[in-house]
């Protein structure tokens, strides 16, 4: 699966979820700047699809990730990192997406 059809995929689940996904989203916060594939800005809530081909790995490396997932934690942010390693096909990527997806409604995320 490529960047984009990766990218198209999962902005398709989370449009059906109710969220308003803008597409390669510069982020800067808290000294992080980063691109995201898809990003709620309202909700705080977005993707990111990891793929060799986009040069995510450079950009998300381990301390970019650490200091996500710590956000994360806090509520500040929810964000599907997702490896294409992981989730290879549209099947796999699709299940990474629903399971985020029906956690955000677990916490009151979503619309």
């Amino acid at each position: 699966m490529t960047e984009r059809e990766g990218c198209a995929l999962l902005k398709e689940r989370f449009e059906a979820a109710g969220l308003a996904i803008a597409v390669d989203v510069p982020f800067a916060e808290e000294g992080l700047s980063l691109r995201l594939d898809g990003f709620d800005a309202a909700r705080r809530v977005g993707f990111e699809y990891i793929t060799t081909a986009a040069g995510d790995r450079a950009e998300l490396g381990p301390g970019v990730v650490a200091a996500l997932e710590a956000r994360m934690e806090r509520g500040d942010l929810y964000l599907l990192l997702v490896d294409e390693l992981d989730a290879a096909d549209a099947a796999l990527l699709g299940r990474a997406a629903d399971g985020f997806l029906a956690r955000l409604r677990q916490l009151g995320r979503l619309p």
